[in-house]
Order: structure tokens, then sequence, then C-alpha cells
């Protein structure tokens, strides 16, 4: 796939998205080949499917296929994947919930039975999504400081604020980084997710700062990017659980991974 064909197909799936989500979003994928892009060209159909998830706010159980294609299952497989705290959940791909979603505008289920399914790809993809929250997140705090006065001052003016979205576009930056390069291999999908979760964590914190009490609202968009965040770092293994995991395996192996080759 050329960079032309790429920019439209970025372009399909942006109005897609936009339109659509949860079980009409899977059969909208499913008619633009989502199966076949995903069989042919992970490499680019995974970070720019699950990087616009985020950032349309949208979402689809795309992450079943990414799991049972690592594992070499059929597709249209519900996988048992982990989550934080010692929890299994099923993304259910007809949308309902037992009636305790961990997110009430995402079909997690829980269920009692653990899976051994891989997770490396499933983390890497999750990684573009969080991905693309923070930048959801951060477009939306950019707006509201360049609109709005306070004091009779632009807000974009106070450098409080100007520090915070700067930290945060670093951070996004720094895990965009770390996605691109991430290798085949399960640390590399580990560092990768768990810079990723950090980073969408620190969207949250300084996004929700930047817009204030307006941003807890129903009626501001940010509130539903920051428990998206919340909810998808927890599955596949958290952030801070991740990190705690790469530091015993730097204490068992003695040595520091390399995830690029200078």
């Amino acid at each position: 796939m050329d960079a032309e064909e790429r920019e439209l197909l970025e372009q399909t799936l942006r109005k897609t998205m936009s339109g659509a989500s949860g079980p009409g979003l899977d059969a909208s994928l499913s008619d633009l080949g989502w199966t076949e892009m995903l069989a042919e060209e992970p490499g680019t159909a995974v970070p720019l499917v699950f990087r616009l998830l985020g950032e349309t706010g949208s979402h689809a159980s795309v992450l079943n296929d990414v799991v049972m294609r690592e594992a070499g299952g059929p597709p249209g497989w519900t996988p048992v994947l982990p989550y934080t705290g010692g929890l299994w959940v099923e993304w259910a791909r007809d949308g309902h919930t037992d009636g305790r979603p961990l997110d009430p505008s995402l079909p997690l289920r829980r269920v009692t039975a653990g899976g051994s399914f891989p997770v490396a790809e499933g983390r890497r993809a999750l990684g573009w999504w969080l991905l693309g929250t923070g930048r959801a997140m951060l477009a939306l705090a950019r707006r509201h400081v360049l609109d709005r006065h306070q004091f009779g001052r632009p807000l974009s003016s106070f450098q409080t604020l100007r520090h915070r979205l700067a930290e945060t576009y670093v951070a996004l930056e720094g895990a965009e980084a770390v996605l691109s390069a991430a290798g085949d291999d399960a640390t590399s999908a580990l560092l990768a997710k768990a810079a990723a979760g950090r980073a969408a964590l620190t969207a949250a914190r300084h996004c929700q700062q930047a817009l204030g009490g307006i941003g807890f609202t129903a009626e501001h968009d940010l509130h539903r990017h920051v428990k998206r965040a919340l909810v998808l770092d927890g599955l596949l293994g958290s952030a801070r659980d991740l990190t705690r995991e790469a530091g015993a395996l730097l204490l068992r192996e003695g040595r520091a991974p390399r995830l690029v080759e200078l």
C-alpha cells in the first residue's frame, strides 16, 4: 500500500468511525475489508485502525481479531482476556454486557474463567488505541485554551497550561516512537503498551486540568476519552503492572532489551 492509498484509506476509515460504533462499525469495517487487511498488511492496518478508534472515540471488536490471529485461531471467535486486578473479560461482539460493565460505553463482559491466548499483538494494538485517545484529549484541550479567556487574557497565554500541554505532547510523541520501534517479541509489546498507557494517563491528567470543571460534564467530550483511557489501560495489563513486569524481567535477565539498533 503506497502513501496515496494509505491516505485514502485513513480518510475513509475516519469518516466511517465518526458515524458508527459497536456492532454497526464492525459491519462497516468488514465491508471495507478489515479481515483481509489484517491478514495481508497487519503492519499498516493495526496502527491505523486502532489509532483512529482512539481519535474518533468509537469502538469495535477488532481486538478480538488481532488476538485470534496471533493465536492462530479462526476469525470471529471471542477470546478471554486478562484485565488488571486479576479480572478476566470478553469483548462481546454482540455489544451486550452482563450488567456490570467496566465502562457503560464499551461491551467488556466480565467472565470467571481465564484464557491462555498470546497477548503481544493485542498489547501493541491497544497501545495505538491509547495513543489515539491521548491525541483526542490533547486536541480538545488545545482548542479550549485557544478559544477561552480568563482575567482578560487567553488561556493559552498562561505558562502553566502551556507546560502541561507541552508535556502531554512529548509523552504522546515518545509513546508513538516506542510503538513504531516495537518488534515482534513479547517484551517489545509489553514496553510499548506501558509507554502508551502512561502517555494516555498523562494526557488525561493534564488535559483535565486545562479544561477545568467543564471537562467533567456530560456536555463535553473530554470525560468520555478520560474514561476510555482508564479502561483500555487496564486491558491486557495496566501501565503500572507492565512496568513492574518489565522491572522483574530486567532483574531476572540482568540486561535491558534493545528496542532500536542505533
